[in-house]
């Protein structure tokens, strides 16, 4: 148990810090660069991927195996988010974050590209939102945790 303490938070600020800067780039990007700018980080999101899945992996297999021993309102708001953060990702920011990258690398900035960007931005904006909570609440089960022993 001693490792998974040490490797759920670490994955779970890495997912978090992941989604914020993809979020935060495509702000940038879109707010203020030019059309170059836009298609690198709309080409650059989907390869952060590769970082970003086994965080979240790492954090949820984590997450389980250190929560089935515990309980209490903190665990279980947890437990509640962790299906609305995987499913946003899976059904809404992993599609709409290839689908961007190859509508950006065709040159083809049109109301669709805006409209999947648009939801792409709410959906992450949640994400980030829910991760949050998610660590504010871990924070707290763990200050509660260490109080007790």
């Amino acid at each position: 148990m001693p490792m998974l303490n040490r490797i759920h938070p670490f994955a779970g600020a890495l997912a978090l810090l992941t989604i914020l800067t993809f979020w935060m780039a495509t702000i940038l990007a879109e707010a203020f660069s030019d059309t170059a700018t836009i298609v690198a980080v709309k080409t650059a999101i989907p390869w952060g991927f590769l970082l970003l899945i086994p965080a979240l992996a790492a954090t949820g297999g984590s997450g389980l195996a250190l929560a089935r021993h515990r309980a209490g309102p903190l665990i279980e708001r947890k437990r509640r988010r962790m299906p609305i953060i995987a499913a946003n990702g899976l059904l809404i920011l992993v599609p709409s974050a290839l689908f961007l990258s190859f509508k950006s690398q065709s040159g083809e900035f049109d109301g669709l590209f805006f409209g999947v960007q648009a939801l792409e931005l709410i959906a992450g904006a949640v994400n980030i939102a829910l991760l949050g909570l998610n660590l504010r609440d871990g924070l707290r089960a763990r200050s509660r945790a260490h109080q007790i022993t």
